[in-house]
């Protein structure tokens, strides 16, 4: 069953702008932060999308982290780190959580996936209780693409009642896997999972039980027909040989 309002587990997240010192040093000095106060979040699925170096990466981490999950992603068990690159953002974020509590979560992000597939090998070595790639399909997500991996991730790990936060995951995904991805998402919106998603694709940013905002000076709440995506990718597809054109000159 879909969660309601008072049963999400992140419903909204805010900045606590009194702690920042200066809003001149990074990551306060980002579009998406320099003006964030309180994003609402919806019950099932909710978009940050907008341009590189927008911050959008930022805020998600930083959201994720206050959650409990590794900056370099996966569940809350993975504990590795390859290189300390992330942000303080979280420190100053006050997230409001609703009266349910999620029974799995995980962190997917595309720049540090390969470093996530290497923690589970790493894990396994041992020998000792069930294998962790087990819950991951059971083959190694060092020996699938790239593409493949993304979507073992999706298909096996993730499951009902759980807050799920993802960083560009059409990175990996073709436009039908990412469309594959659509229904499975659906699957487990419709199972009581809540899904926090930045990402580039008209695809993955389509699903209608949504908030979307977009960065540009700050957080705007607008339409999926509105969003830069969505139109450039239109008028691209509906005529190319226009658009090749004027970007050929």
């Amino acid at each position: 069953m879909k969660l309601s309002q008072m049963e999400q587990y992140i419903r909204s997240i805010e900045l606590n702008r009194q702690k920042v010192e200066s809003f001149d040093r990074y990551p306060f000095n980002l579009p998406a932060i320099r003006t964030l106060t309180k994003l609402e979040i919806h019950p099932s699925v909710t978009y940050i999308v907008g341009e590189n170096g927008s911050g959008k990466s930022t805020v998600l981490e930083a959201i994720a982290v206050a959650m409990g999950f590794n900056p370099e992603g996966g569940t809350k068990n993975n504990n590795f780190s390859t290189r300390a690159s992330h942000s303080n953002l979280s420190y100053y974020l006050k997230i409001t959580k609703g009266v349910r509590r999620p029974s799995r979560g995980f962190f997917l992000r595309a720049e540090s996936f390969y470093n996530l597939a290497t923690d589970i090998e790493n894990l396994d070595k041992d020998g000792i209780g069930p294998r962790v790639i087990d819950t991951y399909g059971g083959v190694s997500l060092h020996e699938q693409s790239h593409g493949e991996a993304f979507f073992a991730v999706f298909m096996n790990k993730f499951r009902g009642k759980g807050i799920y936060i993802l960083d560009e995951p059409e990175a990996a995904l073709s436009p039908s896997r990412q469309m594959a991805m659509i229904s499975r998402l659906h699957q487990l919106v419709e199972d009581g999972s809540q899904f926090i998603i930045a990402t580039h694709s008209p695809i993955i940013m389509a699903y209608p039980d949504s908030i979307i905002y977009q960065i540009k000076d700050g957080f705007e709440r607008i339409k999926y027909e509105e969003t830069d995506n969505y139109r450039i990718m239109k008028a691209f597809v509906n005529n190319p040989e226009k658009m090749l054109g004027i970007l050929m000159k």
